[in-house]
């Protein structure tokens, strides 16, 4: 299933439908327990809808090559909690010493307030 997965994706991708191709190869899809149904996880809504409506060619594909006929993919959203955002001159430095420890020689050496 994983290689009519991939090589459906590179067609795909060859064809100049990059987006779906992306969609397909951001991770490796999970049979179910029942056999005929493929999960997907994509990052955000937007794509999933994007996914979701121009996934027919590949169930079609996918069912005749695998000569199973019951094959349903279904896909589900995984957004990561949403980043906290530094407002403060605080918590901008906090960032940024978070990114670069070394600002705080920085600091330290020019003797600056945060």
């Amino acid at each position: 299933m994983l290689l009519m997965w991939n090589k459906f994706a590179q067609r795909l991708s060859d064809s100049g439908q990059k987006i779906m191709a992306t969609y397909m190869q951001i991770n490796d899809p999970v049979l179910a327990e029942d056999g005929v149904t493929l999960n997907l996880e994509l990052p955000n809504e937007g794509s999933k809808v994007d996914f979701d409506r121009s996934k027919n060619e590949l169930i079609g594909y996918l069912r005749g090559k695998l000569h199973n006929h019951d094959i349903v993919i279904e896909t589900h959203v995984n957004e990561e909690v949403s980043k906290k955002h530094a407002f403060t001159p605080q918590e901008k430095y906090e960032r940024l010493k978070a990114i670069n420890p070394t600002i705080e020689l920085l600091r330290k050496t020019f003797d600056l307030d945060i």
